[in-house]
């Protein structure tokens, strides 16, 4: 058997979104599970709205996530591969030229719903003659082509759906080829799968109406060069938003750019919830690529809608977080306003934090001047009497406070809740035994006296 090739065909008319980089992660998954190879392939026919901006921006947002690909392929390099896989067509009588107007076929349309019929294209063009078509292209008009679809049932075994079963008559003759002599989606795609090697093709269900077409497509190029297998597909349920609203690419929130720079989420986290959505698996994170490679299985996905949560991003965010080394963020905190920052202040914060920003509300409280809570001015004058001569460490937290309970007789929240405010201005946060000792004995001093410091 061939070795595992799968590709992830982005359309360059926009950044990558959740949706859509969805059928990335699980692509590159499924080749990195099989020891196969991951190919970004541009889908780029489309000339009015595709921009080298866009296809650079999806590749950064790729790189970014860690999906590193093996080979690389743009279709505006391999029109010349389309044109001649056309010819093949022609001459086999499969690809027929087609003259009708955007209007003539819309009132086409109409009447066949008007009679409760399909919209499926009547064929009028295989009627006309040589003399129809010289006549038609003298009054201006240049064909689009259509594959002629044979009439037989279109059957394959969906790697998530099961069985999928199409009759050929009831599918459209598919336009191919515009008036312009572009190529479409449809038949550019086919062409590189098959050119390119493609074994397995992993989309979105939108696709699966296509799907019976494309086999066709590719049955009859391949019939054209000798023969050769038709990919596997497989097809999974597209996310939707909380509401069940589809995602696109119009939603820049939920972009990858937006979800990195202004949402300042993990590449990991994203990867978390995209390679477990929809499937038997927990939305749970995990440490690495290789974790998510090693549960991946397409057989895990279901056939019901996933709905996306930007929450659960948040949540996994924060466990990833929680266990991230300090050498993973080191080179980030000084950007963020934290130069200095050391393994102890990451180590001690990291537990109380969803984005590696909020570091720095953390750093400002422990190496910042800061204004104190002060609701027990007694107290907390007793409370310095007895703080601990430096140097301190993880053991200060615990003395201080078995002192202030012997001099103080608090004891609970009387006792932590007043120490916490006037330390850090805050009710909650990391244990004090680990933001003691980076306030330092003097800043600590200041603050349980009320004042700034």
């Amino acid at each position: 058997m061939s070795p595992v090739a799968v590709r992830f065909a982005p359309s360059p008319t926009g950044r990558l979104h959740i949706g859509n980089a969805r059928a990335a992660v699980m692509n590159w998954l499924f080749a990195h599970k099989q020891g196969g190879s991951f190919m970004l392939r541009m889908d780029d026919t489309d000339r009015e709205r595709s921009t080298a901006e866009y296809a650079a921006g999806i590749e950064e947002d790729l790189r970014w996530l860690g999906l590193t690909w093996d080979r690389y392929a743009r279709q505006s390099d391999r029109l010349d591969r389309y044109t001649a896989a056309a010819e093949r067509l022609k001459a086999a009588g499969r690809l027929y030229p087609c003259y009708e107007t955007p209007d003539e076929l819309g009132l086409k349309r109409k009447a066949q719903l008007a009679q409760h019929r399909p919209p499926l294209y009547d064929r009028a063009a295989l009627r006309l003659t040589d003399a129809d078509r010289a006549r038609l292209e003298a009054e201006g008009r240049r064909p689009h082509w259509r594959l002629k679809l044979e009439h037989t049932p279109v059957v394959w075994d969906d790697l998530v759906r099961g069985t999928q079963r199409f009759q050929g008559q009831d599918l459209s003759d598919p336009v191919l080829i515009r008036e312009d002599g572009q190529p479409l989606y449809t038949f550019a795609s086919v062409v590189d799968d098959i050119e390119l090697g493609i074994t397995h093709v992993i989309r979105g269900e939108d696709h699966v109406a296509n799907t019976a077409v494309q086999i066709q497509l590719c049955e009859a190029l391949l019939g054209e060069i000798g023969g050769g297998p038709v990919p596997t597909f497989g097809h999974f349920p597209l996310i939707t938003d909380a509401s069940g609203a589809g995602l696109s690419k119009r939603l820049g929130s939920l972009s990858l750019k937006s979800l990195r720079e202004e949402s300042g989420l993990e590449p990991l986290s994203i990867l978390s919830l995209l390679a477990k959505i929809g499937t038997s698996d927990a939305v749970e994170a995990r440490g690495t690529l290789d974790d998510l490679v090693a549960d991946f299985d397409l057989a895990k996905v279901g056939r019901g809608t996933p709905k996306f949560d930007t929450e659960d991003l948040n949540r996994l965010n924060a466990q990833i977080l929680h266990h991230m080394p300090y050498a993973a963020v080191v080179d980030r905190l000084p950007a963020l306003g934290m130069a200095g920052a050391d393994e102890a202040f990451w180590l001690a914060v990291r537990p109380n934090i969803t984005h590696v920003a909020e570091a720095k509300g953390w750093w400002d409280i422990t190496h910042a001047p800061l204004a104190p809570v002060v609701t027990d001015a007694a107290f907390l004058a007793a409370a310095a009497q007895v703080l601990p001569p430096a140097p301190w460490g993880p053991d200060t937290w615990g003395q201080w406070v078995d002192a202030v309970k012997a001099a103080t007789g608090a004891k609970g929240k009387a006792l932590f809740m007043p120490l916490r405010l006037a330390l850090t201005g805050l009710e909650h946060g990391p244990e004090l035994k680990t933001l003691l000792p980076l306030i330092g004995r003097e800043r600590a001093l200041a603050r349980l006296s009320g004042q700034t410091a």
